[in-house]
């Protein structure tokens, strides 16, 4: 027993006697050994190549559509202000509401300027009066002219009959046919009747200067009345400017007044915005706008209702957003960095669009200008006028 037993080996002693370089291991190492494939190393190369020819060319390439989101609802509104100091006694519209133009919108307290007109009517009868008698004393100058024109004449035939006598007494006396008394009498009435003639002469004299006395009374008369009739037509004015009306169609916004307030001229009170007439001012770089011209069609995306709209680019500003600030930049005064500016370009809102009744002033939207990459620069070369503006 003990021997069978010693000559029959087990199975481990079996895997024990296998040798080590056995023909199963080489094949492991073969297997191991194999090179990796080229062709995921070469769709890799093609995808990274590819991907960045397609960055570069959004890059670098000219793109027929410029696109930007600094764009904003835009209106030209008109600010109600009262010409006028005055106490309100009425307003007559409500906040947000559609209003058209004429329509009242606030009136003020009418007494005072209705005072004022009744006084200046008053006055201008008053003066309209001395006109006219100022009139007819110009109208009866003539008469007495010529009534002291008569009394010249009366007075030249006096003083030529005076100096006839004159002569006669003298004659008379120088013969002793005359005594001495008549001849001094003569004398005195020579002189009385020349004295006559200077005073009725002069009198002649006064009564044509006061005739251009009299017009000139008349002229300043008729300067007053012109006056009256003007502070007629302030109260007018006045008057009519208690009544405050709407200046265009519109929306009513920002209203600040009540009844009972005391407003003064320039104070605003409300504004009526215009949401027919509003456009887009789009804020785009100044190298996006190579190809940009009036008349282009643009793609209008409203953040807040989330639509499109068509436009028109109506023309190009004459200058960049930065020029007007409040504060323009001056790079002549520091280090200069080099900064793309913006220009607000303005697009029309294409007409026959109902949603765009949704618009609100202050929408912010995103706009494309459908360029068709148009040669700008050459058609300016060939044109007299601005290709760029209206």
């Amino acid at each position: 027993m003990s021997d069978v037993k010693m000559d029959a080996p087990t199975d481990k002693n079996k895997h024990r006697s296998e040798p080590k370089g056995s023909d199963k291991g080489k094949d492991d190492k073969k297997d191991e050994q194999k090179p990796l494939p080229w062709w995921p190393f070469v769709l890799a190369g093609v995808v990274v190549a590819g991907f960045v020819g397609v960055v570069l060319w959004i890059v670098f390439a000219p793109q027929p559509d410029v696109w930007t989101d600094d764009a904003y609802v835009m209106v030209h509104y008109a600010t109600i202000s009262p010409r006028i100091s005055g106490q309100v006694a009425s307003v007559d519209v409500a906040d947000n509401q559609v209003v058209k133009a004429g329509q009242v919108l606030v009136t003020l307290d009418p007494r005072d300027d209705q005072t004022t007109l009744e006084s200046a009517k008053a006055a201008l009868e008053r003066d309209t009066a001395q006109v006219n008698n100022a009139a007819a004393n110009v109208a009866r100058q003539p008469s007495l002219i010529t009534e002291q024109e008569a009394e010249v004449a009366s007075a030249q035939a006096r003083l030529s009959f005076a100096q006839s006598d004159q002569r006669r007494y003298g004659n008379l006396a120088a013969t002793g046919a005359g005594t001495a008394q008549q001849r001094q009498q003569a004398d005195t009435t020579l002189r009385q009747d020349q004295m006559s003639l200077q005073s009725a002469q002069a009198a002649l004299d006064a009564s044509r200067r006061q005739m251009d006395v009299l017009k000139a009374q008349k002229s300043a008369q008729e300067g007053t009345v012109k006056a009256d009739q003007a502070r007629i037509d302030q109260a007018n004015l006045n008057l009519s400017y208690t009544r405050i009306l709407a200046p265009q169609d519109g929306m009513v916004g920002e209203k600040t007044v009540d009844v009972g307030n005391n407003v003064s001229p320039g104070a605003t009170l409300m504004t009526v915005v215009p949401l027919d007439l509003v456009y887009i001012e789009a804020n785009y770089r100044e190298v996006d706008l190579r190809h940009v011209r009036g008349g282009q069609h643009v793609t209008i995306h409203v953040d807040a209702y989330d639509i499109d709209l068509d436009g028109v680019v109506d023309s190009v500003p004459p200058a960049t957003g930065a020029t007007f600030s409040p504060i323009p930049p001056n790079n002549a005064t520091g280090n200069f960095t080099k900064i793309v500016q913006r220009l607000p370009v303005k697009i029309l809102i294409s007409p026959n669009q109902p949603l765009a009744r949704l618009l609100r002033v202050g929408f912010s939207v995103e706009t494309t200008i459908h360029t068709g990459l148009e040669n700008v620069v050459g058609e300016q070369d060939n044109a007299a006028a601005r290709v760029t503006a209206h």
